[in-house]
């Protein structure tokens, strides 16, 4: 396998899984949570301390399953199933399926168009298909540690890795609530559950700004490269249930590559999530994959896909 098809490859491979319902377009950092919320009747009060009492009801239930679909223009089309938990880091497993697009054809090459990711505190793991291990080593487990994935993008790179350490369901609450455009639509039913909608608009850039953990420079250079990618604000609806609890989100926008859009299910609020790292003896580490293929970190070579995290 040429040297650029592991590359890229790989690189598609944590960012499409970034957007794979477990952060897609949100980042970690406050925006209000805890100020002046009040449990009940807090979706007859306003839009902000109803979403104030879901964040904090959503953040604090610790675990869930996911069920999402994504859309990225003509790279690629894909679902998530799983679940996870977030009381004391990222943990838990979701199934990524690619079902079209210039990604899904490439998976398909390597012989599987689906994967196990499994999230640990530390970093993420993703399993490929036999014949992708022939080409890699033998072993079928890319290790992402979330200190590299920072060195992947300059600071894109950073961007996805305070996502992949942070993200909770509670995320796209907070990006309605940095947004400062927030309208409650009305009351509808999701999967048979009656649940509150909620809409806004959100400046990607800025938001980054307001919420994440990144320096000055690092957010400079994000800004930089989101502009380049044509990205510039997106559109993000909620749905929370009677207990205050997020069970649906969709979140569209645009960039240079096409539209994306994504929708996700949260269901099973409080389930029992657990997950162990793989073999090591079947555990490729991808700093070290890159380093064999000649990739230095920092030479800002992260391939298709890899700037599209936000």
């Amino acid at each position: 396998m040429k040297s650029t098809t592991v590359r890229r490859v790989s690189l598609s491979i944590a960012a499409v899984t970034a957007l794979s319902g477990v952060a897609a377009c949100t980042s970690s950092g406050s925006s209000g949570k805890g100020e002046g919320a009040s449990g009940k009747g807090a979706t007859r009060v306003s839009p902000i301390a109803a979403l104030r009492t879901a964040e904090k009801s959503t953040d604090g239930a610790d675990s869930a399953k996911v069920e999402s679909t994504t859309t990225m223009g003509s790279l690629m089309s894909m679902t998530g199933d799983g679940a996870l938990r977030w009381a004391d880091g990222l943990t838990g497993n979701m199934t990524i399926t690619y079902t079209s697009g210039t990604i899904a054809d490439t998976m398909r090459r390597l012989g599987t168009t689906s994967m196990e990711a499994r999230y640990l505190p530390d970093a993420y793991y993703a399993k490929m298909g036999d014949k992708f291990a022939q080409q890699a080593g033998g072993k079928h487990w890319l290790r992402y540690g979330y200190a590299d994935l920072a060195a992947l993008g300059g600071s894109s790179g950073a961007y996805l890795k305070d996502q992949m350490q942070n993200t909770t369901p509670n995320q796209s609450v907070k990006l309605l609530l940095a947004s400062g455009d927030v309208k409650k639509v009305g009351t509808e039913k999701v999967r048979g559950v009656e649940a509150t909608h909620y809409s806004g608009t959100v400046d990607v850039a800025d938001l980054a700004r307001k919420n994440s953990n990144l320096t000055a420079s690092q957010l400079a250079g994000l800004k930089k490269q989101l502009t380049q990618a044509g990205v510039s604000t997106e559109s993000v609806d909620i749905w929370v249930n009677d207990q205050n609890l997020l069970v649906k989100k969709v979140e569209k926008g645009r960039m240079s590559a096409g539209e994306y859009t994504q929708t996700a299910y949260y269901s099973d609020y409080g389930v029992k999530v657990s997950a162990t790292k793989p073999p090591a003896g079947d555990t490729q580490d991808f700093k070290q994959l890159m380093k064999k293929q000649g990739w230095t970190p920092g030479s800002g070579d992260t391939a298709s896909g890899s700037g599209s995290s936000s």
